[in-house]
């Protein structure tokens, strides 16, 4: 007898968990609190720039960040690879590519006061044509750690500017400090 108790009592609890009524009215408004700490605007840095590999430069560009960047910050980089029409599409760096004469990369590193672009690979880079070497257009996205453990591709171009919520103005075209 007593188990059967049990489940109508516990019937009845599920039953009257599910019920819902009309909202009552708004009580007063309550004292105001406390004024809290200021809160921190985490916000991601971008920036667009456009170099030439050769050999005088080494076939490498290094850009300062100004200021530095925090050390728990990751630099992403992104090459306009192509055009769809009017639309570029960005590669996430390291990109390869394979030429009979052997491997041309696309590569980057960085640390908090810069990044480097550079073509890496056994290659001799001076039989690539201009289309390789000339006027190569990167987009730079410097993501706050607060998100760098967040469930994301990041060489998902797309995904990373919609998480960050960076727009296609916010890719200003900067002239950063060249180290030389």
């Amino acid at each position: 007898m007593r188990r059967i108790t049990s489940i109508f009592a516990l019937i009845g609890l599920i039953a009257f968990q599910a019920c819902e009524g009309p909202i009552g009215p708004v009580g007063p408004q309550g004292p105001q609190g406390e004024r809290g700490e200021p809160g921190v605007n985490i916000v991601s840095e971008v920036f667009e720039v456009e170099t030439d590999f050769t050999k005088a430069n080494n076939y490498e560009a290094v850009f300062d960040f100004d200021p530095p960047i925090v050390s728990s910050d990751v630099v992403l980089a992104f090459i306009e690879w192509e055009r769809a029409g009017q639309t570029p599409i960005w590669r996430a760096l390291p990109q390869t590519v394979f030429f009979e004469q052997g491997v041309l990369m696309y590569n980057y590193d960085f640390t908090k006061d810069d990044f480097r672009l550079f073509l890496d690979g056994p290659l001799d880079y001076s039989l690539l044509s201009a289309d390789w070497t000339q006027d190569q257009r990167f987009r730079i996205v410097v993501v706050p750690g607060d998100f760098t453990g967040s469930r994301i591709d990041w060489t998902n171009y797309e995904a990373v500017t919609q998480m960050l919520g960076i727009e296609e103005e916010d890719f200003q075209k900067v002239q950063l400090k060249r180290k030389n």
